[in-house]
C-alpha cells in the first residue's frame, strides 16, 4: 500500500510532513491539509514552545520515546518536516 503525502519513510524512520497551529484549545491531530498532516498544539509558537508541545505530543501519539522525534525542517515555520528515528507507526496517527 502507498503511503500518503505527508508521510516518508527514510533509512532512519520517517519524515512526516505537517502544519501545526499553535495556541489551540487542545493539542490533537486535526486531519489533513493538502499534502500536509495538521496538527492542532495548546502552545504558543514563543521561544520554541510549540516546537517541544509538538514534539512530545507525537512522541506520545507514536509511543516512542521524545528523543527519537525532532523538527527537521521548518522551526520557524507553520510547515515543518518531522523526523522519527526507528520504528513507528506514524499511519495511526490518521486512523480512527
Amino acid at each position: 500500500m502507498a503511503e500518503p503525502g505527508w508521510l516518508r519513510r527514510t533509512a532512519l524512520g520517517w519524515t512526516l510532513a505537517v502544519r501545526v497551529q499553535p495556541r489551540a484549545k487542545r493539542s490533537e491531530v486535526a486531519g489533513l491539509h493538502g499534502e500536509r498532516l495538521k496538527i492542532r498544539i495548546a502552545a504558543p509558537a514563543l521561544d520554541g514552545r510549540a516546537n517541544d508541545a509538538l514534539v512530545a505530543f507525537l512522541a506520545g501519539e507514536l509511543g516512542v520515546a521524545r528523543g527519537r522525534v525532532a523538527v527537521a525542517r521548518g522551526e520557524r515555520s507553520r510547515d515543518k518536516l518531522v523526523a522519527v528515528t526507528g520504528e513507528a507507526d506514524p499511519a495511526r496517527l490518521v486512523r480512527g
